[in-house]
């Protein structure tokens, strides 16, 4: 790691900004098996990519300055997770550099697919590299944590079995099946869902081979339904399908299918009110196989 106020190298001057992606989650189960002292909930849940997601640009500056180049409706520069995590990896290395940041936002807030938290995991790991700080993955996690329990995921780059809250992680292999992903519209605030009183907070855990053997749901879904009926209709209906259930705390919703054909013949079926999108699931993240280009 760097001392503080040391000058990181000022990288390779490129004529255009460089593209970095920011995949979306699945959550393909989500239980809560306790929570601790401080509030915290403790869950189990299975992460796995879809190759599907934003998109983040990034310019070096060698003034200092950290710009966020996109408007974010309803999302304060300041507050914005990809302006958090690159002030705070500026702060933590000592970095004198700075950045301009563009979003192409294709993942929709308070959906459940992590795109602010994959955002702040893209940056990390992009200035890492345009910055040329040499940080190691522990330590882009750790940072990573601080903003978010699902930012180390997404740094990691593998699909996981996660428990905890939702920080500790073990890399499994999935089949990569191809999902619809529906977004009814509406927008599902963790804090909300976690703080109902009627929240399940304490189901029994589970293995590893009991997921894989077909067990698990979402706890937090029962809440969501009641008082988002749009959540309710989607579900409803693409459980006509496959297998639907809600990610995360919501509100998008989703099936298996195990081809692309398959997929697009539901997702094309969907009422013309919900939009969305079909991806591949992935074991492995885009950011992981973006990182290994040798382009800045």
């Amino acid at each position: 790691m760097s001392a503080p106020g040391w000058p990181c190298p000022l990288p390779i001057t490129h004529p255009s900004a460089s593209r970095w992606p920011a995949p979306a989650k699945l959550n393909l189960f989500l239980h809560i098996t306790g929570r601790r002292e401080d509030g915290y909930h403790l869950l189990q849940t299975v992460f796995q990519f879809l190759d599907y997601g934003d998109t983040l640009y990034f310019t070096p500056r060698d003034d200092g300055q950290i710009r966020r180049l996109t408007d974010l409706p309803g999302v304060a520069e300041a507050e914005d997770l990809v302006v958090r995590a690159a002030r705070t990896l500026q702060k933590v290395s000592g970095c004198s550099l700075g950045v301009d940041i563009s979003v192409d936002k294709r993942l929709p807030m308070g959906g459940g697919l992590g795109g602010g938290s994959s955002d702040a995991a893209t940056t990390l790991v992009a200035l890492n590299r345009i910055w040329s700080l040499g940080l190691d993955v522990e330590t882009l996690a750790q940072l990573g944590l601080a903003l978010g329990a699902d930012v180390p995921v997404f740094i990691r780059g593998h699909a996981a079995w996660a428990e905890g809250v939702g920080d500790i992680l073990t890399p499994v292999e999935l089949d990569e099946p191809w999902f619809v992903v529906l977004i009814p519209g509406v927008n599902v605030s963790t804090a909300e869902i976690f703080n109902d009183p009627q929240l399940t907070r304490a189901t029994p855990a589970i293995k590893i081979r009991d997921f894989l053997a077909g067990q698990g749901s979402n706890v937090c879904q029962e809440i969501v339904v009641k008082h988002y009926p749009a959540v309710a209709e989607a579900i409803e209906w693409l459980g006509r399908h496959g297998k639907a259930m809600m990610t995360g705390t919501g509100a998008c919703v989703f099936a298996a299918f195990e081809t692309q054909r398959q997929a697009a013949a539901a997702f094309a079926a969907r009422p013309q009110q919900w939009e969305g999108f079909i991806a591949k699931g992935l074991n492995r993240s885009p950011l992981l196989d973006r990182l290994d280009n040798t382009e800045i």
